[in-house]
């Protein structure tokens, strides 16, 4: 046949190429021949969760039923929760999840909706405690009945304030379905100067400034609407109103001064009606002891005459005893003209003395008793129309303001005195 040739020749061609292969291993035998290993690798030998979902959605009233599987024999593993809302439950053989979001939850409190909730589990090998696995996923409820969450004043809502007031109080919020984010106040009539609410729990201060009602305003009072509109995510509105009903009040701190300037003023004239009734007196009591003195001469220049006439022997004597009564008379006219009575300034000795103790008891009577005095502006405008009367009364009287020949405190110790007081008291027959 004719495919020996051809054969004969590819045998040749091969015996020649085995003998120029050497063996891997010069150790082996020369026709060892050497069988690849097969080597048994799993390539999902790492512990995991198979079928973890990393989020979920659940409607309020409904139930979470989950089987959560491991690339391993279950039986040899057990589950836990390492942290969870309230109401979650894992068995810890089979990896069974289980939740029921109950509406009591969310009522209560505890839960909240759209708010995500993070549920960590973890499985671990009960014969290798380093075997474990850890993961988390998440949790949001959501309901299809809204509850709009409620704005809660901390004070009610009708208010009587008067002007220089401060008023306190909190916004707190009755959550529904969606938290308040957001807090607006809107007023019927502008103010300045409050402490802003702007979310739940914030505290409105504000102190009714004294100028809330002006002096043009036809009204003796004005109302004020406060009202807090709350608003979620999803721009649902809730609305509280508080009204404040507002009175003209007190600027303490301006009547205060007001009461101090007038009390200063009143102080500062009944110190200058005591200086000047003490110089008036000493006046008076010198004319009086200037006149006394002509008295007492010209009486006892008309007894020696009589005497003298009487009991003289020389007519000489007689004549000079005639004569000296009509001295004596002679000084009448003369005391008349060096020291006139003073009957106008002991009336207004008189008057001023009365007029002194009658602001005094103006002023310990109308004296501010405490810080916040309600009576301020009575006794303040009393006290300012007693002054005002007085110096009318005394518009003529030349005050004695300063004089360095007088003091105040000889004034004050004259006014005073017990025989001062005496000479000038109400008799009554």
């Amino acid at each position: 046949m004719k495919i020996y040739p051809l054969f004969l020749l590819c045998f040749a061609f091969l015996n020649g190429y085995a003998q120029d292969i050497k063996p891997v291993n010069p150790d082996l035998p020369a026709d060892t021949i050497l069988l690849p290993v097969e080597i048994n690798v799993n390539p999902d030998s790492t512990l995991r969760i198979i079928n973890l979902n990393p989020f979920f959605t659940l409607e309020v009233d409904s139930i979470l039923n989950y089987d959560l599987q491991i690339n391993k024999l279950s039986e040899n593993y057990f589950w836990y929760l390492k942290e969870s809302p309230i109401g979650v439950k894992l068995d810890k053989r089979t990896g069974l999840l289980y939740f029921k979001a109950d509406k009591a939850y969310f009522k209560s409190g505890k839960l909240k909706y759209d708010i995500p909730y993070k549920v960590e589990i973890g499985v671990q090998n009960l014969r290798d405690a380093k075997e474990r696995y850890e993961s988390s996923f998440t949790i949001l409820f959501y309901s299809t009945d809204v509850v709009v969450s409620k704005l809660k004043p901390t004070v009610g809502n009708y208010l009587s304030l008067l002007e220089g007031d401060s008023i306190r109080f909190r916004v707190q919020c009755e959550e529904g379905s969606f938290p308040i984010e957001k807090i607006t106040i809107i007023t019927n009539e502008p103010i300045s100067n409050f402490k802003p609410v702007v979310k739940c729990d914030d505290e409105f201060a504000w102190m009714v400034p004294f100028d809330f009602i002006r002096d043009n305003d036809t009204a003796t009072q004005k109302i004020l609407l406060l009202q807090f509109i709350g608003v979620d995510k999803f721009q649902n509105k809730d609305t509280t109103a508080i009204k404040f009903q507002i009175r003209p009040g007190i600027n303490y701190p301006m009547k205060i001064a007001e009461h101090k300037l007038v009390t200063d003023e009143l102080k500062k004239y009944i110190t200058n009606l005591k200086l000047t009734f003490y110089v008036i007196s000493k006046t008076i009591k010198s004319t009086k002891s200037m006149r006394t003195g002509f008295d007492v001469s010209g009486s006892t220049t008309a007894m020696m005459g009589t005497i003298i006439s009487t009991t003289a022997t020389s007519s000489g004597s007689k004549n000079t005893g005639a004569i000296l009564p009509s001295i004596g008379l002679s000084l009448v006219p003369i005391k008349e003209a060096v020291a006139p009575g003073r009957v106008q300034e002991q009336n207004t000795a008189s008057q001023i003395r009365a007029t002194t103790k009658r602001l005094e008891y103006i002023l310990s009577e109308n004296g501010q008793l405490i810080e916040r005095d309600p009576e301020i502006l009575v006794k303040a405008k009393k006290m300012r129309e007693e002054l005002k009367q007085s110096q009318m009364q005394l518009i003529d009287l030349p005050m004695v303001e300063f004089d360095p020949k007088y003091t105040q405190q000889d004034a004050e110790k004259y006014f005073n005195n017990p025989k001062v007081n005496k000479k000038y008291k109400l008799k009554v027959n």
